[in-house]
């Protein structure tokens, strides 16, 4: 199969990526304990994987409110913004490009993790049949409150702060996260947004505030280095909508007509199948003027075959990164992979982070 069009370069607003390859997001929970701030290990880790064309970071909370996992980086205070600044040095040494993908949980949270042991917020008082990590664990998720009308312009500004940090920090663009049952996802899906304000009930008030997020981010970067994630079938952390396509094609237009870098989807299940439920992808893609990246269980032959189809620009691939730290020269040669060990996704020190073998090495 021939192989150059996974290895061809792609523009992307401004930016010229070397090749179609993004590495995926990927919580792995190695913040440092106490400030939730990157560090050294952190940077080791992103500077060994720089010759992705684009690396998205690891989900990033604007605010401790919006945390649900334990050690899990955030982009709100000056310690997270030091320690960001060793990774975006690393790679940009190392001539990678590295946006920040902005987190806000929502209900995805444990009461543990939260601002005085307070509830996680949502846009409905409906805990999520989901669970988190926290220090005792693995736990079920704690019952959240309903995000009063008047809360809503503090997390607007939330997201505002948190992507002016990451340009101080030296980030190349921003991914706002709307996707995998977070905060924004829980707006979007009317299994878990049964409000009755101007953020609930119609279509054109469940997307309004996630729009009005890309607004205040477009205030801050231009407009050419901001994208989005969607996952607009994925169950992930129970959020479920009746009609997706009645949601996320309205979503897509308004982001396309802002002008937004890309839109990052993942098709099917988050980490499931990709044929979970009927969507028309294809015409996600045709609704959006600008890159379409695409995502969920993505092989080196479907990622060919993807993009020589024209039915994606770049291919983002997630646990491959995790034990593939130079994934792009193994893709190029064809080579056998190193297969992720799942005990050290989370938490922990270098082994399973850092000392995964090269190509040269194993």
């Amino acid at each position: 199969m021939d192989a150059d069009v996974l290895f061809s370069p792609f523009q992307l607003g401004d930016l010229k990526l070397p090749n179609r390859i993004v590495m995926a997001p990927l919580t792995r929970s190695r913040a440092t304990k106490g400030t939730n701030a990157p560090n050294d290990l952190n940077a080791e880790y992103y500077r060994q994987r720089a010759s992705a064309g684009l690396i998205i970071s690891e989900a990033t909370q604007i605010s401790q409110e919006g945390q649900g996992y334990i050690w899990t980086p955030g982009i709100y205070s000056e310690e997270q913004i030091e320690g960001w600044k060793k990774v975006t040095g690393a790679i940009h040494a190392e001539g990678g490009l590295i946006f920040i993908q902005l987190w806000h949980v929502g209900r995805v949270s444990h009461s543990s993790l939260q601002p005085g042991g307070g509830q996680p917020v949502a846009p409905s008082a409906i805990t999520a049949k989901t669970q988190t990590f926290t220090e005792n664990g693995r736990v079920d998720v704690s019952a959240p409150r309903a995000l009063r009308l008047d809360e809503i312009p503090r997390i607007v500004a939330d997201y505002r702060k948190a992507a002016a940090n990451a340009k101080r920090a030296g980030f190349d663009g921003v991914e706002i996260h709307s996707a995998n049952g977070y905060l924004l996802d829980q707006f979007l899906k009317d299994g878990s947004n049964k409000r009755t304000d101007a953020y609930g009930g119609s279509v054109e008030n469940r997307i309004r505030l996630t729009v009005e997020v890309a607004d205040a981010i477009l205030g801050v970067w231009d407009k050419s280095r901001v994208g989005i994630r969607l996952s607009p079938v994925s169950p992930a952390n129970d959020a479920i909508d009746s009609s997706p396509e009645k949601v996320f094609f309205p979503l897509v237009e308004a982001l396309s007509a802002r002008g937004l870098a890309y839109i990052h989807v993942i098709e099917g299940a988050t980490g499931g199948p990709r044929d979970n439920r009927p969507f028309d992808f294809a015409g996600l893609r045709k609704a959006f003027s600008g890159a379409y990246i695409a995502n969920n269980a993505y092989t080196r032959e479907l990622a060919i075959e993807t993009l020589r189809a024209g039915r994606a620009d770049l291919i983002a691939f997630g646990k491959l990164f995790i034990s593939n730290p130079d994934l792009v020269e193994r893709l190029r040669e064809d080579a056998p992979l190193n297969a992720p060990h799942q005990e050290t996704f989370y938490g922990g020190d270098e082994t399973g982070y850092t000392d995964y073998p090269a190509l040269g090495e194993a």
